[in-house]
């Protein structure tokens, strides 16, 4: 390892005789000194039990206990203590998810059972290991439709998510296809190669998408909220896409997370990302590879279907666990529990006079106040996170499982202060 070790102050002399300097700061005199990084003021070091204390007096200034009632995309789901243990185990944590995975079955593996848990749960015939985020997955689920209907342009229904709104006209821009985002759908489809529409959609509104004879139909889906709606094959879906920070990722902020693509079995040549076949190997034993390769590192670039389409497999690791350890009864109880407190709460705030704008949702809705800013703030000063600020008199509001009848009753009681 002495290669790697630092340069000591005899080397770094050697050095800049070599190249005819007296030091190394001569290196940068273009560089202006408005232009050069003040110098960091750090303090001395300390020892290892002061740092402690120091760090610990730091974090009581963090305001963490506050109830969460804040969704958009990103929500507070209950997340089984055993899934960090098991994802940070070392034979999955590397320092780079493995880019030929061939050499790992339990990497393999568990993409090939998420997969096949992915696909059990929108009814589709095939699912791939992951991509990015939502945002992506509706975005390449649009090119997808694309190469397979030979047409450029999309049609994409309002109430998406309006992240996935960005994502999605950054990804057409560079392609030349049109996008359309649209209140209704059109009647005549016939120039478009999809339709999009993401149910339950951006302010919780569950929308019955229609399948059309003369394009195919994108459905994208908070996976989370199968445990109780009818599976996205029951609309007759091509193509079914969404965000998995619901099954086990923690909020962290706002990622990572991972997204997925189902689609119909016709489709899979046309699917991004890594896809996992099981098999078996000479001896007759199980064994699982990559399988149907479409990315440019292992076919021609030309006939790759995405040139960047990252895959997270830790996160999708996590998102089997998830499944796993809650099992069918779990998963259900929790999307029960999110759904049934959900309209307590509406029912409550609409018996003091607050509207409730949606007819039809699932854990999450919309509600109309006199001021938003100062009804949020309100529920701020009794430690509640009490939506999502849409504008001066609109407020998304998103309960999980990890509300309580005892939270729902604070949050009436704060409003009612």
């Amino acid at each position: 390892m002495k290669n790697f070790l630092v340069h000591n102050s005899e080397t770094i002399a050697q050095m800049c005789e070599q190249i005819g300097i007296s030091k190394i700061e001569d290196l940068f005199k273009q560089i202006p000194q408005s232009a050069r990084m003040k110098p960091l003021e750090l303090s001395d070091g300390i020892s290892e039990l002061e740092l402690q204390k120091e760090i610990k007096k730091l974090a009581k200034e963090n305001k963490s206990e506050f109830v969460s009632f804040m969704g958009g995309g990103i929500y507070n789901k209950f997340v089984p203590a055993c899934i960090a243990q098991v994802a940070g185990r070392f034979e999955f944590n590397t320092a780079y998810t493995p880019y030929q995975p061939e050499i790992s079955q339990g990497t393999l593996q568990v993409m090939y059972e998420f997969q096949t848990m992915i696909s059990r749960l929108t009814g589709m015939d095939i699912t791939n290991a992951t991509v990015y985020d939502g945002g992506t997955a509706c975005a390449e689920s649009i090119l997808m439709a694309c190469r397979i209907s030979k047409k450029y342009k999309a049609c994409v229904l309002n109430g998406i998510n309006p992240e996935y709104k960005k994502v999605i006209e950054t990804y057409a821009h560079p392609q030349n296809i049109e996008v359309y985002f649209v209140d209704e759908i059109p009647q005549n489809t016939d120039d478009f190669a999809c339709v999009l529409v993401q149910t339950p959609n951006y302010y919780g509104e569950i929308i019955e998408p229609k399948k059309s004879a003369d394009c195919l139909l994108i459905v994208c889906c908070d996976v989370s909220t199968l445990s109780i709606l009818k599976p996205p094959s029951e609309y007759d879906a091509d193509i079914v896409c969404g965000d998995i920070q619901t099954l086990g990722i923690p909020m962290n902020f706002g990622g990572p997370s991972a997204g997925f693509i189902s689609c119909k079995q016709q489709y899979m040549r046309q699917l991004p990302g890594r896809l996992c076949g099981r098999t078996v190997d000479k001896d007759g034993n199980q064994a699982f590879c990559l399988t149907i390769q479409t990315r440019e590192q292992h076919i021609k670039r030309e006939k790759a279907t995405s040139n960047i389409c990252s895959n997270q497999a830790l996160v999708g690791l996590c998102a089997a666990l998830y499944l796993s350890v809650m099992g069918e009864k779990g998963f259900y109880q929790a999307g029960y529990l999110s759904a049934v407190n959900a309209h307590k709460l509406a029912d409550k705030l609409t018996k003091i006079g607050i509207k409730v704008q949606n007819k039809n949702f699932f854990n999450e809705f919309v509600i109309e106040v006199r001021d938003s800013s100062e009804f949020l703030s309100k529920l701020e000063s009794a430690q509640i996170l009490g939506g999502i600020k849409l504008n001066d008199k609109k407020i998304l509001v998103a309960v999980t499982e990890m509300i309580t009848k005892e939270d729902i009753d604070n949050y009436i009681n704060a409003v009612c202060a």
